[in-house]
């Protein structure tokens, strides 16, 4: 235990599921199973009707199926009606020809069986010819062709009876269903986290050196339900998924394995909780099927869970240790669990918490007014974005305008760039053009720019042109205009009252001549 305690932490906790005294769930009643814990289907099958010929027409499987007694019963009853039947027919051929009466001491007469004189005697030869013993006291003469005929029939019929009940007996005992019993299985299912999800997971084992080839196991959820349409399905069948996507469910079952069933948006219990558990009414019906490696035949090992025999929050404790020169299973621990912290939502529930406390996508800028275009002017001192997609979204709207007013705005703009492409020396700075510098910032004041009021903060504008020479400054507008907050903000003076003296000389006399 000490040891457990340092692998596991000082809260570790067993829990003996066979005497249930550590984990104390609600009293439930007790409820009618589907497929008990040993496996058998708890399912009877009455009012057939005319349908019980169907067991007579497939006789050699309706006595396999039997009980052992049953089975031991029809074996006795069989042959000892036979040999009832066959020595009554000895008797009354012997009775018919006379051989009786003689009572053998007359030596010229030759009876139909010799030393035949009553009904334990024609016993008695019929065991004799039926086990082929041949004591040689009694046998059977050439004078009596009846007796030769029953001779004929007796044997063909005592090799159907034979070859009957013993492939009955043989394919009985033979049967791999004892072989089941040394599969195991938990008596608890548990719900924990394993790699970070959910899971369902239940214990398997194989208690004999023999494997099991070709072993697989699936699962079935029985549980009812009503349909949209209003159809009530009892007892209706899900399957469970156990890895058959990944191959999981094909065991090596050498050692004791944990079957795991991952809780999913695909999971019939995508919604369970620890309190819903407590409410629902379910089976799971786990069948575990192999191919006994000794006899060849396939076996089927079957068991059941109910709701109450799911623990929440619960693991298998580890029964494989490794010894010198071999590993060593502890099947005394084979049912035991222990409890780990586990959340008590559902999958559904920890999604839709999960989806509320991720962070929120980045903000989307609201679409760029240009204050070079003379758009949103008058919305105060707002930051303003001007980006490629918007002069394409410029371009199309002034595609809509009528011939002049498209001749109009198009002069405009040439003379802007070309403005800003020889723009003289601003205040408190060098003079520049944009193909001097790879990055230059630069402040104007075009005409498009409202005057501000007075005892208002004049506007900052700060453009950034991208990387480029003259030429490629001259066909393209800059692909990016953004605001920047500098540490410190540089005002653009003003030195007439027209918006037409803040611009460069010659923006000025472009004007003019225009």
């Amino acid at each position: 235990m000490a040891t457990l305690r340092r692998k596991f932490g000082e809260d570790y906790q067993v829990v003996n599921t066979n005497r249930g005294t550590t984990f104390s769930a609600p009293a439930k009643r007790k409820r009618q199973r589907f497929v008990e814990k040993n496996g058998r289907c708890n399912v009877q099958h009455g009012n057939l009707g005319g349908e019980t010929s169907r067991y007579i027409s497939d006789l050699f499987t309706t006595l396999v199926d039997l009980k052992w007694r049953w089975n031991l019963l029809i074996f006795i009853l069989t042959y000892t009606v036979a040999w009832l039947v066959m020595a009554s027919m000895w008797w009354v051929i012997a009775f018919i020809r006379g051989d009786l009466s003689h009572g053998g001491h007359d030596a010229s007469y030759t009876p139909c069986v010799a030393n035949v004189y009553n009904f334990p005697s024609a016993f008695l030869f019929f065991i004799e010819t039926e086990a082929t013993i041949g004591y040689g006291y009694r046998y059977i003469t050439e004078k009596c062709p009846e007796g030769i005929i029953l001779f004929l029939f007796q044997s063909l019929l005592g090799s159907i009876v034979d070859a009957f009940l013993i492939g009955c007996m043989f394919i009985k005992m033979s049967q791999p269903k004892k072989r089941a019993e040394t599969l195991m299985f938990s008596q608890d299912a548990v719900i924990s986290q394993r790699d970070g999800k959910l899971c369902l997971m239940f214990r398997v084992g194989n208690l004999r050196n023999s494997h099991m080839v070709s072993a697989q196991i699936r699962c079935k959820l029985i549980k009812s339900r009503q349909t949209p349409e209003g159809e009530f399905l009892p007892l209706d069948q899900c399957e469970l998924d156990v890895g058959f996507g990944t191959g999981a469910d094909q065991l090596f079952l050498v050692s004791p394995l944990t079957i795991c069933h991952e809780i999913n948006t695909k999971s019939p219990f995508f919604d369970l909780s620890q309190r819903s558990l407590m409410n629902e009414q379910f089976e799971i019906v786990v069948i575990l099927e192999g191919i006994v490696e000794t006899t060849g035949m396939t076996c089927q090992a079957r068991t059941s869970y109910t709701e109450d025999e799911v623990l929440w929050g619960h693991r298998f404790l580890p029964v494989m240790s490794l010894e010198e020169g071999f590993f060593r299973v502890d099947y005394s621990q084979f049912h035991n669990t222990f409890e780990v912290p586990t959340p008590p939502y559902s999958v559904k529930e920890q999604e839709e918490k999960s989806s509320l406390t991720s962070p929120n996508a980045l903000p989307v800028a609201p679409p760029p007014s240009s204050p070079l275009l003379g758009n949103g002017a008058r919305g105060g001192r707002r930051e303003r974005l001007l980006s490629a997609d918007y002069a394409d979204h410029v371009e199309d709207q002034a595609s809509r305008l009528p011939s002049k007013l498209q001749r109009m705005s198009s002069t405009k703009d040439e003379n802007f760039w070309r403005g800003l492409k020889t723009g003289t020396a601003l205040p408190g700075g060098k003079a520049s053009s944009t193909g001097d510098l790879p990055l230059s910032i630069q402040r104007l004041r075009s005409s498009s720019i409202p005057v501000a009021r007075q005892g208002q903060l004049e506007e900052q504008v700060q453009l950034l042109s991208l990387d480029g020479n003259a030429e490629e400054a001259e066909h393209r507008p800059p692909a990016a205009i953004s605001t920047i907050a500098a540490p410190t903000s540089v005002q653009i003076p003003f030195v007439g009252s027209r918006p037409e003296d803040n611009l460069p000389p010659k923006l000025r006399r472009m004007n003019a001549d225009r």
